[in-house]
């Protein structure tokens, strides 16, 4: 255990438990002379909570202690940093080595699983498709279950979820080596989701980087921190395309257009497992949710989908086409229904569709409760029936309920056949030859790399870059770069001097070192007598009169920054808003310091696109910053001074009204679309009380410099389907200052056998520009780009007239026809 305790304005703590696999939050602490009192929670431990009762004199402490589940108990402790887990660990592990482990052959891994499932009683197999978590602790509701340790020595589990500590997956692997039936090494998964101890920005903040080889780079770092720990499959990257921002776990995604979706698939995959499986340096990647996740009606997590199925294929099937062709080893059902059927027990959907027709042939993972959720769906009339439907879909391992312990009885009862759940078991042991634990079950606990990687310097410098990239600036009326630091500057608001800018789905122990935005813009060199720290608010309560301090100081500035947005704990899963605007304290006080007539800066910290009409109205500047990760004060710094011209172009629209929700770019036209010359006009698809359009559009993101963009100019304007066009343009940095642009190609298919979108995205280009440079970009157009999935349950292409377009957003483009014949 850790205590890192700072003194500010009040105290502050920060608490490092280990194994304990989650993070702690200290909501309160109380110091009185020597003694120090402590509350805390876990968002993974809902109603459960943490105390630390510590007294300290001079360099020694000690004290009463209450976590979840356990009995208080007494601990002493001393100044500094204490040996780790991973120093008492490494003296452990060198006899437990094997040395010279050689990558098998498919041929070779093949004849082996035979040899061992034909060793293998039932119990055995149903042992390698289950999963338990590390502790007894469980996520949502509980699970009825034995401990770990149980399991695992009995064979009864496969894989364990969530130890995230290197020796509690020694303890784990050397019970299953050396006490389960067949010492059978078990896979170690966790949610490694935006980085493992250095923490990048959220996926979505990522993909408005529009950069696939910092995307890559960001997995293969995630895949090298957490390997070294132990972990060997990831419960990622999801790929699901997400058009409705209530959804909580918009922020885990790469926003609403299925193209860039699929080109970060790719490289998130490519990244997680690197050239070969057999690296103790690449992990098991899982693309999730299949399929249709983030479909969900009104945006409510877990809530029923309904689509058709040209949807289906044309919206949200093809990310995850790109991470098999990728080589994802895994993949994991989404918790919806397709058709009436939950996807965890729908055979068409994991087997015809995934399995046969996409060509999978990896380990499929229920999410967790899944298969037990069959029956709260009413789609099963007990749990019996849900592994029945289950296994039935090929599904190969259930995460951590225990509805699979009814299929011995099943095979007894000739309900299910066998060879079932043989081919399961097949799959299963086939990954753990590939990755080479079956030969050395302890390759990957390397806790001599956790001292090396976790936190590198490297690492910090390539999740800056990353974040430098991901932040999108959507206002900008001159206010920024900020140019002098002669200037007093007030920075207003919860988040300008928090360190949760990690945001959800991240465990870090390195949380206390976020960087703060108040310790970027210090790092700049920036006078500290002349920046004045307000928080105004908390993000969703009321300070008492800290709206009134806040107007002081923004009284005394110059400028003001307002650091507004959304606790980590708004965005992930379960956690949908019916309000997508800011919450109503923020409001009120960025009210308030506008009132006060001084230039304002929105920095918003937040996972998901927010209603922010209001502030387009009211502020001089916005900053879309996201979670930006361990670097995150450093990389909004750096925008804000113009150390990095802003480049970020979004990923996902940003409504003007709650009510234009769902709003997507690549939508239908329908048979009365507004146009310019009818957008007044009563009978046509559209508001009576505002306009169709997004306050800011897909694709959009300003620059400190402008561009400008030619008119398209065609190779040819007839194509036959074996053909190729080129759309070119030559775009000009008409500015003041270096910049890099977005160029995005969006085509549309103008009377097809199926109704199409008013422009798909097919292609973009970053480029670099001088001031006054210019340079020509070429895009390729083949028949590929034009096909879709059609009335004949193909995806093919159909001659006609097509319109291209290309511009710096999908709203703000020139455009181009011609003919496919």
């Amino acid at each position: 255990m850790q205590f890192i305790i700072g003194k500010e304005e009040d105290f502050t703590l920060s608490v490092i438990l280990e194994p304990f696999p989650f993070p702690v939050e200290i909501n309160s602490v109380k110091i009185d002379g020597h003694v120090l009192q402590a509350k805390g929670t876990s968002q993974f431990v809902p109603g459960e909570g943490f105390e630390f009762d510590l007294t300290f004199e001079g360099k020694e402490f000690q004290g009463r202690i209450k976590i979840p589940y356990q009995e208080a108990f007494s601990v002493k402790g001393t100044e500094g940093s204490g040996p780790s887990l991973e120093d008492l660990l490494i003296a452990k592990l060198s006899s437990y080595r094997n040395q010279n482990v050689k990558q098998r052959s498919d041929n070779e891994i093949h004849h082996e699983v035979d040899t061992l499932l034909n060793r293998m009683s039932v119990t055995d197999k149903l042992g390698q498709m289950s999963q338990c978590m590390s502790t007894n602790l469980s996520l949502g509701s509980d699970i009825d279950s034995e401990s770990p340790e149980k399991l695992v020595s009995e064979g009864r589990a496969g894989s364990v979820l969530s130890a995230v500590n290197s020796n509690r997956v020694f303890e784990l692997q050397k019970i299953a080596v050396e006490q389960s039936p067949h010492g059978i090494p078990l896979l170690f998964n966790f949610d490694v989701i935006h980085g493992f101890q250095t923490i990048f920005p959220v996926p979505l903040a990522c993909s408005c980087s529009w950069d696939m080889t910092a995307i890559r780079e960001a997995s293969a770092i995630a895949a090298k921190e957490a390997t070294a720990t132990g972990i060997t499959y990831n419960h990622g990257p999801m790929v699901d395309i997400t058009r409705d921002p209530r959804w909580g776990r918009v922020v885990e995604g790469a926003g609403e257009d299925p193209y860039l979706g699929s080109l970060i698939a790719k490289a998130q995959v490519e990244g997680l497992q690197g050239d070969s499986l057999f690296d103790p340096e690449t992990i098991i990647a899982c693309l999730k949710h299949f399929v249709a996740y983030g479909a969900a009606e009104a945006g409510r997590d877990y809530n029923t989908v309904d689509i058709s199925e040209g949807t289906l294929r044309n919206v949200y099937l093809p990310p995850f086409q790109a991470g098999i062709d990728a080589g994802a080893g895994s993949v994991m059902n989404s918790f919806n229904t397709y058709q009436g059927v939950p996807v965890a027990g729908n055979q068409y959907v994991l087997n015809e569709l995934l399995r046969k027709e996409l060509g999978f042939n990896g380990i499929l993972i229920s999410d967790y409760g899944s298969i037990d959720e069959i029956v709260a769906h009413g789609n099963a009339k007990d749990s019996k029936e849900a592994a029945k439907k289950a296994l039935d879909a090929t599904m190969d391992i259930e995460m951590v309920t225990r509805s699979y312990d009814h299929l011995s009885d099943l095979i007894e009862q000739g309900i299910v056949n066998i060879e079932q759940i043989n081919e399961a078991v097949r799959r299963i042991l086939t990954f753990k030859y590939k990755i080479g634990i079956m030969d050395d079950p302890y390759r990957y606990i390397r806790p001599e790399k956790e001292k090396k990687y976790h936190f590198h310097p490297a690492h910090l410098e390539a999740s800056r870059k990353l974040a430098q990239k991901s932040i999108v600036m959507l206002k900008n009326n001159g206010v920024l770069p900020l140019k002098s630091t002669e200037l007093n500057l007030a920075v207003i608001g919860p988040f300008g001097d928090s360190k949760d800018m990690l945001g959800p789905w991240q465990w870090s122990r390195y949380a206390n070192q976020t960087v703060t935005l108040r310790e970027g813009i210090l790092a700049k060199d920036f006078p500290e007598t002349n920046l004045l720290i307000e928080e105004g608010c908390k993000v969703e309560h009321v300070i008492e009169g800290g709206v009134e301090r806040a107007v002081a100081a923004a009284l005394q500035s110059d400028i003001v920054i307002l650091a507004l947005g959304e606790s980590s704990e708004m965005s992930g899963e379960a956690a949908s808003r019916m309000d997508i605007h800011l919450p109503k304290v923020q409001q009120e006080l960025a009210e308030a310091i506008v009132r006060v007539g001084k230039p304002v800066i929105l920095v918003l910290t937040n996972g998901r696109p927010l209603v922010l009409d209001w502030f387009e109205s009211h502020v001089d500047a916005i900053l879309e910053t996201w979670f930006l990760g361990s670097q995150a004060g450093f990389s909004i710094a750096d925008v804000l001074f113009g150390d990095y011209n802003p480049s970020g172009k979004l990923t996902m629209s940003f409504p003007a009204h709650s009510g234009q929700v769902p709003i997507y770019y690549n939508h239908f036209k329908t048979g009365r679309p507004v146009t310019e010359s009818n957008k007044g006009e009563k009978f046509f698809s559209r508001y009576i009380d505002g306009s169709n359009d997004p306050l800011y559009p897909f694709g959009f993101g300003l620059s400190y410099t402008t561009f400008e963009i030619s008119e398209i100019r065609l190779s040819q304007t007839r194509m036959m389907e074996s053909g190729t066009i080129f759309a070119s343009v030559t775009v000009t940095n008409t500015g003041m200052v270096a910049g890099e642009e977005t160029v995005q190609m969006y085509i549309q298919d103008i009377y097809a056998s199926v109704v199409r979108p008013v422009k798909e995205l097919k292609g973009f280009k970053k480029v670099k520009l001088a001031v006054g440079e210019a340079k020509e970009i070429s895009f390729k157009i083949t028949a590929k780009d034009l096909a879709f999935w059609n009335l004949n349950k193909k995806n093919e292409v159909e001659p006609g007239d097509f319109k291209v377009y290309i511009g710096s957003n999908s709203y703000h483009v020139k455009e181009a026809l011609f003919e496919l014949v």
